[in-house]
């Protein structure tokens, strides 16, 4: 125990003599330490983030036209239409209805992106239809009434702040130079929703089924059908009994629920996380080499004290551990101080790239600073095992003649 604690002392020794030096070495595993728990912190947080926002939305079924795996259809609640024969009909509609309804709450939408303009200033917005009678319990406002009549429609509130718009503005909808144009006025400014997998809002115009109609055509041809269930366990009962009923002879419609879309841009999310990560561990490589160097120096510029070490019985496990608690020490220090700021650089970070730090202290979030700090400290002991095996395996006679 004595022997193994001058053996610890003189490790201790070796880093006060040349202290500027381990300070680099170890500043190097600190700065890898805060890269890789930040990186990881983001990712995290932004999972966290994106799987509650979604989970709100997990009641809704979202059906639409199957594409064949084609170019049609595209991602529920998006602008942009596919082949013109990509809709829900309107018999397909009363079927869905009918096994649905209860179940849930079940309403069809149209929807088209189209090229709009207000007063200068012109750009091109998704807009909806639906029943004028499903408003009031799929929007929240934030100033204004729903729409009463045909002309009358609510907007999103990123569409209000990119085109200056407020209660009683007046919409161009349509490009004069390829036919005629409807004028539509806000009535309503609706609440944020961010993402959701029904109908994405806050980029979009929304009026009634008649006005969409009047503009497009297509009456009766539906872009998507939604179903929100008053209970998430007969999200498979619904499934089933709609394919069963319309993909029975061939594939018609497609049925989306949140948890798959959770799953995807999750495992997205992990995916691009561990790259990130993967990237910032570079760091720690080159931390890495300069620990080796340092250790390499440190058996040079010692092998008289190895020499005598030796020559008064000292054995090679005991040199050895004496150069791994050297470069142990440094990982320690060095994995402690960068988990610290890590904290706080990671707060930054998130705060930054995810524009909010609700799930900050989240054991999911913070796992990330204890594994930052094991793979610092075992990469700077790995550092640390050639040199100490080279200074374990010195001869003492040369050793002792080195100058």
């Amino acid at each position: 125990m004595i022997i193994k604690d001058i053996i610890f002392q003189l490790s201790i020794r070796s880093i006060r003599l040349h202290f500027l030096r381990s300070v680099l070495a170890a500043l190097g595993i600190v700065i890898g330490v805060v890269a890789i728990a930040s990186m990881g912190m983001m990712g995290a947080n932004m999972t966290l983030s994106v799987t509650e926002e979604l989970s709100s939305m997990a009641d809704t079924l979202v059906v639409t036209a199957y594409s064949g795996g084609g170019g049609g259809g595209g991602m529920p609640g998006m602008g942009g239409g596919g082949d013109d024969d990509d809709y829900i009909s309107q018999d397909e509609f009363d079927a869905v209805e009918r096994i649905a309804a209860k179940y849930g709450t079940v309403y069809a939408i149209y929807q088209e992106s189209d090229t709009i303009e207000v007063g200068d200033k012109k750009g091109r917005a998704t807009m909806y239809g639906l029943d004028e009678d499903m408003f009031p319990g799929l929007f929240t406002l934030t100033e204004g009434a729903f729409p009463r009549s045909t002309n009358s429609v609510v907007v999103g509130p990123m569409l209000v702040e990119r085109l200056d718009l407020k209660v009683g503005s007046k919409i161009e909808i349509g490009d004069p130079d390829e036919g005629s144009t409807t004028t539509v006025r806000v009535v309503g400014i609706l609440e944020e929703r961010g993402m959701s997998q029904d109908i994405n809002s806050d980029m979009a115009i929304i009026g009634s089924e008649k006005l969409f109609t009047g503009i497009f055509g297509g009456e009766g041809e539906y872009d998507q059908v939604n179903i929100v269930l008053n209970d998430l366990d007969d999200t498979e009962t619904v499934t089933d009994q709609i394919e069963d009923k319309l993909n029975r002879k061939e594939d018609t419609v497609t049925i989306q629920d949140s948890s798959r879309m959770i799953e995807s841009i999750t495992g997205t999310l992990s995916t691009m996380t561990i790259f990130v990560m993967a990237i910032a561990g570079i760091s720690l490589l080159v931390a890495a080499v300069s620990i080796f160097n340092v250790m390499m120096m440190s058996v040079t510029e010692r092998i008289r004290e190895i020499g005598i070490l030796r020559s008064i019985g000292t054995q090679k496990n005991e040199v050895r551990s004496m150069f791994l608690y050297e470069s142990a020490i440094l990982g320690v220090l060095g994995a402690v101080i960068g988990a610290v700021v890590s904290l706080t650089v990671g707060w930054l970070v998130v705060l930054a790239m995810v524009g909010s730090t609700e799930y900050f202290f989240a054991p999911a979030s913070l796992v990330y600073v204890p594994f930052a700090m094991a793979i610092g400290t075992v990469t700077c002991i790995l550092s640390g095992l050639y040199p100490a095996w080279s200074a374990s395996n010195l001869d003492p006679i040369e050793a002792l003649r080195a100058e």
